[in-house]
């Protein structure tokens, strides 16, 4: 039986986004790819057009404008596409401190992060409802269950979805819209974040997972109705390990964190003349999870 139905993924050019396209074309499911413009979404169209037999609608967005969010509903319905997965990937990750970031990046991160989430499952509800048994995929992160330094206003969006989605799934589980949060933790979405990855201790590095295997198990999961996705087994165990710990020791060891990070970020640069303390900032506006 031919699928006649689509699955819209935000955030699609790229990264995670990317890894959710092909795992989804892969199933033989028609899709609506929304991302900035770019020639990367263009190419990657035209790869699952060539490779794999489903339809694909690529639309260049910026979702965090609210009127193009408001734009890619406009075309799905007049296009008369079917939609009965929306899977909410579009997000910017930050890792410092919350000094270092300026108000306009905030706000561009709130607005893509959390409103776009809320914007577009609201538009896309009803169609959902018409099109059931359909599934809304949220992508939150594993950074949500902790209180991390260098991603406080990343985490409190992450948070927001995670939320959202529990408390939506309830609302529309008897609309037969089947709402799931996957919380991955860290992927190797790129170079530049596969370098950092790489300098990081053992135990974190294992737990760093492919963007195509988190996919693949993200896939799984929402088609199962899982109400909350944990990819890869380490990150299962370092939730559990915190559910476990007291509070006083979480609370020694972000104070240690944080003393940590504070040492570090003066940095001396020597010169035949003095020494000059500088600040080491960094900035990731990638897709991280």
């Amino acid at each position: 039986m031919i699928n006649s139905n689509y699955c819209l993924i935000t955030g699609a050019s790229e990264g995670f986004g990317k890894a959710l396209a092909l795992e989804c074309a892969s199933r033989k499911m028609n899709l609506v790819l929304v991302a900035l413009p770019g020639a990367e979404l263009h190419s990657l169209a035209a790869f699952i057009n060539r490779n794999y037999n489903v339809d694909v609608v690529a639309l260049e967005k910026d979702l965090c404008i609210e009127q193009d969010c408001l734009d890619v509903y406009t075309e799905v319905a007049e296009r008369q596409l079917p939609v009965n997965m929306l899977i909410n990937n579009a997000g910017i990750g930050s890792t410092m401190l919350f000094t270092e970031g300026g108000i306009s990046f905030y706000q561009k991160q709130i607005k893509l992060n959390a409103l776009a989430t809320t914007l577009l499952t609201h538009l896309f509800v009803d169609m959902l409802k018409k099109n059931g048994p359909s599934y809304i995929l949220n992508v939150g992160s594993l950074c949500s269950f902790f209180f991390l330094a260098k991603k406080q206003v990343y985490g409190a969006t992450k948070s927001f979805v995670y939320f959202f989605s529990k408390s939506l799934r309830r609302e529309l589980k008897s609309e037969q819209v089947y709402v799931s949060v996957v919380c991955p933790g860290s992927m190797n979405t790129n170079a530049s974040v596969i370098m950092i990855n790489k300098s990081c201790n053992w135990i974190t590095r294992q737990s760093f997972m492919d963007p195509e295997e988190v996919a693949a198990i993200s896939l799984d999961g929402l088609l199962k109705r899982k109400e909350v996705i944990i990819p890869g087994k380490v990150n299962q165990l370092f939730l559990f390990l915190n559910s476990l710990l007291p509070g006083f020791i979480k609370r020694m060891l972000t104070n240690h964190q944080m003393k940590t990070l504070r040492s570090a970020s003066t940095v001396e640069i020597k010169t035949p003349s003095n020494r000059q303390p500088m600040m080491k900032t960094q900035l990731l506006s990638t897709t991280l999870q």
